[in-house]
């Protein structure tokens, strides 16, 4: 086995690396092409939000595609760049915009991952006959085989936590994971920028690209008022008793969770525990009506070894992560006529509709990523949930 687990020499091994343009997925190409890979470089352009293509961590616009060129340059390996925009438009950005209309709070690069990296530019790859696509994500895989599958892959958190992108990848299917290689996964990124320096590449010291690529000056809003302009419609800020507060300018200007900003003073702490899209309404309450001990999920990927009714109809025992930036915390996942769902042992405040739900098997750098879900709805306290019910089933007037 070569070091990519394909039983036959590195240089008759073809492997196509998505290329951001940042030093990650460069790093990425030169390591493949120092072990004797025949290696292409893909570039897709995604947008261009003029101001956004020289905007510092930007990604997969402008300076970054030259960027990506100049590397394939130094690294001697063919470059393509590909044109996406539209497909990127009609799968990541205006989804993204509806649900924030809607008020949710998605996860566009999970949504990017889904569809333009891990469809579209993985059948690309296929099709220019390469054995394997390569990305510049932290996270691992390996081989996982069993009866009649013996080159199936699972994925496993990256030895740098700090540079963790599981939370962001667990809707990879597992053919598509059996496809996919992540050569970063062993790396803490301060290795990796040793790496760019040693192989001379124009985006060592690079930036690291933002979470939103797409969004110039990081305004969000701009993108989704654009879009979506009834999500700018005004309307009441309402407590969770039935009390009116104030108004607001659009419920895309706030998240569940949110604290500050709010745009009203009682006296007591408040935050942000529903948005009301139907109603035009940003619903406010004290913190332990955030608390959350129940998700249920939607458009769930499961990556375990059985079928996930067959894990999961009794309890499946479990660490789950409801934000990128949290450790995971211990967890059970349940699959019965309620649905999916899981129930946390310690509550998380500020759980939104829409963001990730992802389960693994430990809480360390170790643990195999069991894939997840998309939260569709909370539970909260049973006080919190008998107010907000009641709040919701009176009728507003338009």
């Amino acid at each position: 086995m070569n070091t990519l687990d394909f039983d036959k020499k590195p240089e008759d091994t073809r492997i196509v690396v998505a290329m951001s343009g940042g030093v990650d997925s460069s790093v990425v190409a030169g390591i493949l092409k120092r072990e004797g890979y025949d290696v292409l470089g893909i570039t897709l352009q995604l947008y261009d939000h003029g101001a956004a293509v020289h905007r510092a961590g930007s990604c997969c616009a402008g300076q970054d595609i030259d960027d990506a060129r100049r590397v394939c340059e130094t690294l001697g390996i063919p470059h393509y760049v590909l044109d996406y925009e539209a497909r990127f438009r009609e799968t990541v950005i205006n989804p993204f915009a509806e649900a924030y209309a809607m008020g949710e709070t998605p996860v566009p690069c999970v949504a990017c991952n889904q569809t333009v990296k891990f469809a579209d530019l993985l059948a690309t790859a296929q099709e220019l006959g390469a054995d394997a696509l390569a990305t510049g994500h932290y996270i691992r895989s390996r081989l996982n085989p069993v009866p009649g599958h013996p080159n199936r892959r699972a994925l496993y958190r990256p030895i740098d936590s700090d540079r963790d992108q599981s939370w962001f990848l667990f809707a990879t299917t597992q053919e598509q994971i059996d496809y996919l290689r992540f050569p970063l996964g062993g790396l803490s990124k301060a290795e990796t920028r040793e790496l760019a320096e040693e192989m001379g590449l124009v985006v060592a010291q690079k930036a690291d690209s933002q979470d939103i690529c797409f969004v110039p000056q990081g305004k969000y809003t701009d993108i989704i008022n654009k879009l979506k302009p009834n999500a700018a419609l005004v309307g009441d800020i309402v407590h969770l008793d039935g009390r009116v507060l104030g108004r607001h300018d659009g419920i895309v200007h706030y998240t569940i969770g949110q604290r500050r900003g709010i745009g009203v003073a009682t006296g007591e702490p408040l935050y942000v525990v529903h948005l009301d899209a139907r109603g035009r309404r940003v619903i406010v309450g004290p913190r332990e009506a955030l608390e959350t001990h129940r998700v249920y999920l939607r458009d769930m990927n499961w990556l375990g070894d059985n079928a996930l009714l067959d894990d999961a109809i009794g309890g499946f025992s479990c660490f789950a992560k409801v934000r990128s930036t949290r450790p995971p915390g211990e967890a059970v996942l349940y699959a019965d006529d309620r649905g999916i769902y899981v129930d946390l042992a310690v509550g998380e405040a500020g759980v939104a509709p829409g963001q990730a739900c992802v389960l693994y098997s430990a809480p360390g750098a170790d643990a195999r990523v069991y894939g997840g879900g998309f939260i569709e709805r909370s539970e909260r306290s049973a006080d919190a949930e008998a107010a907000l019910k009641a709040l919701l089933q009176n009728k507003v007037a338009a």
